[in-house]
């Protein structure tokens, strides 16, 4: 009956369903995968392509599908690599609305030739690609400039970020190029800084080759105050003399501002900051570590309009500043983690109903904030709205099975759940009941993890009372596709069986230090997950090459597989099952006691 369905039908009913499935449907038939390739071009995924000449007919065949957003890995300046460019600008060119080019080496001469052939695009990533900036020369000829200039007319956003030689000139002859320039991100660059009267005015005489100034910056934010909306200097230095001067710029209005490890700054200019960019929905004071509770509340009185806020790792933060949170009523996703002062107390009245409604919360979190215990998370978990999708609680080691079953009862739509090193879970409170003051029996207390049945990803690392008892019995969920179960010590080929015919869906997989797992149980367990992408078994002292051999037979889409630290897998059976996977692009080994081998299929 599908057959008979139009395709415009099929490719509507197909979007609804996650990348993977959609991957799956395409096998079907001829109809199906044609309706799955309009599927995730609508859904504009992005496509990994790793540079090497077995990839020019991926790219012809991606350029007949009109594919617009790609991403180049292993990219240098050899043959091989000019080859690839040349074939992405003329298959792939004329509709290529994203590139991301992070990391590789290209030639000035191959990269300006790719751009030309990409009219269309809307965002282009240059992060950590510093052969492009090493001679201080790209673009520097007047008519090529202004080739490249009517190319890049269009792009809204570049990632200059990770560039060690990004100076003044370079950077002013590539963002001329870009005059519709909305986003920049120089995080981690090299930034001067020279404070005084003069701050800000530069002549062209005085752009240096060598450096990145903030002088020139400043210059570049004046000019753009009027398109620019989005700008992220996390890791530059940044002091708060600079941070006021950017603020005060005339006429700019940021929407997304990330300070991430700027750690001069100082409470007073985040306080000034609130006051010159009152419309910032996002925010990433992360690793600021000079803040106090001050900020906070400057941020909750200044910043109405705040949806996503990352507070990370502000050592000084108190459950004071967190009663400050109540005054954000529209804000979406809220990182504390690291904040090891914030007990959840106040955090659960701000975020709470007291203020009226809470706010429309679907990512909170609180990772290694070792003040947290479960009076204060079980006053929280069910202040917390419906709309919450995302909860991490990861090394939150005072945390029990009573914060688990407060999870289960008041959050059945969670889709990212992450326990990791919280050590006190045990399997009565996965399983939803509660241990008599004999303890020789066990009694229903409440919903068992069973209940989150929309969950994704699932961490359970280092939660080590678990054992095969509550494991078979919860991980039960179609829709995982994460599942961490690192560090489990009584985790055997038993729980491995049931979690393989329980979570069939599983593309990312780590068992690392799982020392009970054995050849046999994988040779069960592994024909369960043919959408197996990543797994870890680093450390599983008793696998041997027979596992690898099953992973090679039944586990067809494998692209990373780490047996680090395994003694039973030598080097013959890493080069035998590199042998057997003509696909492998990248192979990492060290050899220690074993094998420790990572490999990129």
């Amino acid at each position: 009956m599908a057959e008979s369905l139009p395709l415009e039908m099929l490719t509507y009913i197909l979007s609804f369903l996650p990348l993977s499935d959609q991957k799956e449907a395409s096998l079907v038939s001829r109809a199906w995968y044609c309706a799955a390739q309009n599927a995730l071009r609508e859904t504009n995924v992005r496509y990994n392509i790793p540079v090497s000449s077995a990839s020019l007919l991926a790219i012809k065949s991606l350029g007949l599908r009109g594919i617009s957003c790609i991403s180049l890995t292993n990219l240098d300046s050899s043959p091989t690599s000019q080859l690839v460019l040349q074939s992405v600008a003329y298959h792939l060119g004329p509709h290529l609305q994203s590139l991301c080019l992070g990391g590789g080496n290209p030639t000035e001469a191959s990269f300006v030739a790719l751009i030309l052939g990409c009219p269309a695009l809307r965002t282009l990533d240059l992060s950590g690609c510093n052969s492009l900036f090493t001679s201080g020369t790209l673009l520097a000829q007047p008519e090529m400039a202004q080739r490249v200039r009517q190319a890049l007319s269009g792009l809204r956003e570049l990632n200059l970020a990770c560039l060690r030689n990004l100076a003044d000139l370079s950077f002013n002859q590539l963002s001329s190029c870009a005059p519709s320039l909305e986003r920049l991100s120089l995080a981690y660059c090299h930034l001067t800084f020279e404070l005084g009267p003069a701050q800000g005015s530069i002549s062209p005489q005085d752009y240096s080759p060598s450096q990145l100034s903030f002088r020139n910056l400043l210059r570049f934010v004046k000019e753009r105050a009027g398109k620019l909306r989005a700008l992220d200097l996390s890791g530059t230095g940044l002091p708060p003399e600079a941070l006021q001067s950017l603020g005060q710029v005339a006429g700019l209005q940021l929407q997304e501002l990330s300070l991430h490890s700027c750690r001069d700054l100082s409470t007073e200019a985040v306080v000034t900051l609130c006051r010159q960019q009152p419309g910032l929905t996002s925010l990433d004071l992360s690793g600021c570590s000079e803040l106090t509770d001050g900020a906070l509340l400057a941020v909750s009185r200044g910043l109405q309009h705040l949806q996503h806020l990352s507070l990370g790792k502000l050592q000084r933060l108190t459950d004071a500043g967190c009663t400050a949170l109540g005054g954000l009523r529209e804000l979406q996703s809220l990182d504390m983690a690291e904040c090891c002062l914030v007990s959840g107390r106040e955090l659960a009245q701000a975020l709470g109903s007291v203020h009226g409604a809470p706010p429309p919360l679907t990512s909170l979190r609180l990772a290694y904030c070792s003040s947290l215990k479960d009076a204060s998370v079980l006053s929280l978990i069910p202040a917390l709205g419906p709309s919450l999708r995302v909860l991490d609680l990861s090394s939150c080691v005072a945390l029990s099975n009573q914060t688990l079953q407060a999870i289960c009862t008041y959050h059945t739509h969670l889709s990212v759940l992450r326990l990791a090193w919280c050590k006190e879970l045990c399997d009565w409170g996965l399983l939803g009941l509660e241990e008599s003051s004999e303890k020789t029996a066990l009694y229903p207390q409440g919903p068992s993890l069973l209940t989150l049945q929309a969950l994704q990803e699932l961490d359970l690392t280092a939660c080590s009372k678990l054992t095969d008892a509550s494991l078979a019995k919860v991980l039960q969920f179609p829709q995982l596709r994460q599942l961490s179960l690192s560090l489990l010590p009584a985790l055997t080929d038993v729980g491995l069986v049931a979690v393989a015919r329980g979570c069939p869906s599983l593309e990312h997989l780590v068992l690392s230090h799982c020392s009970h797992l054995t050849d046999e149980g994988w040779a069960q367990a592994a024909g369960s997950w043919p959408r197996l992408q990543h797994l870890n078994l680093s450390n599983c002292s008793q696998l041997t090459e027979q596992t690898l051999d099953t992973i090679r037979q039944a586990c067809k889409q494998i692209r990373v597989l780490d047996v680090a630290m395994c003694p039973g897998i030598n080097v013959v059976a890493v080069r035998r099952f590199q042998a057997q996977l003509p696909q492998v692009t990248c192979v990492q080994s060290r050899f220690v006691g074993g094998a420790d081998l990572t490999l990129t299929l």
